[in-house]
């Protein structure tokens, strides 16, 4: 079988926020402040770049869903450019500067942001990236890692979840540059990467998150649905407190 890339995702906003501000981008496919609790899987041929990303509107400034979902729809439409990591982190320049524009353009939009997390998957490597809080983790036989880097400050013992991000896409009421972590790794047949908003792992130990994605089976693309719905249900079940955006990523072929 020809190389392929499998993602399993679904977007809820949770028990406790009106509605969802969070977006999500799969390859040219985009869901925008949407609500779903039955995974859809999409796949693709390995070979041009593809973006999958979470994107979390901010809550408690205006505008939050605004900025998600233009950052989702530009990385999509972007996506088939994106090489490496020079243009990823130009991307997120560019992200940045789109989410302040959009704002000066609309009184009642300004200092709205998001968070950005995900990956470019392309032939012979693996790009993960994020500004914020929100996070990429790569499954393998080993074991979860984190890829991404928390943009919080950090945080004191026996505490796990920050209410600071220090670095947004947007956010301010001026133009702010961002600093973009952007990491490559070589691509590997039958790697699983978790790419998510916090309102999965704030209320989810990363210890649960293994253990459940630990449960799946490796060969099949009909379990990544069944451990994201599981993902979600752990985060529901543990209060909902936040929107709940995830995509799991499986190497395929």
């Amino acid at each position: 079988m020809a190389p392929y890339i499998a993602v399993s995702a679904l977007s809820h906003e949770g028990l406790v926020r009106e509605h969802n501000e969070d977006s999500l981008t799969v390859g040219p496919w985009t869901l925008c402040a949407t609500v779903t609790t039955n995974p859809q899987t999409l796949l693709f041929p390995l070979g041009p770049p593809c973006v999958v990303a979470v994107a979390d509107g901010l809550g408690g400034h205006p505008g939050g869903e605004v900025a998600s979902a233009l950052v989702a729809r530009r990385l999509a439409a972007d996506g088939p450019g994106l090489d490496g990591e020079e243009a990823v982190r130009a991307e997120l320049q560019d992200c940045n500067h789109a989410v302040y524009a959009a704002a000066a353009e609309a009184p009642e939009l300004a200092a709205m942001g998001t968070t950005v997390a995900g990956l470019v998957l392309l032939p012979e490597q693996v790009v993960a990236f994020n500004v914020g809080d929100s996070r990429v983790y790569r499954v393998t036989a080993e074991g979860l890692s984190r890829v991404s880097v928390d943009d919080s400050p950090p945080l004191p013992p026996g505490r796990r979840v920050t209410s600071m991000v220090t670095q947004t896409l947007g956010g301010s009421l001026g133009l702010t540059f961002v600093e973009p972590h952007v990491r490559a790794t070589p691509l590997a047949a039958g790697d699983r990467y978790l790419v998510c908003s916090d309102g999965l792992t704030d209320p989810v130990p990363e210890d649960e998150l293994a253990a459940l994605l630990a449960r799946s089976d490796e060969g099949e693309e009909q379990a990544d649905g069944k451990a994201a719905f599981e993902l979600w249900k752990a985060a529901i079940e543990a209060g909902g407190p936040d929107n709940i955006t995830l995509a799991l990523v499986r190497i395929g072929g």
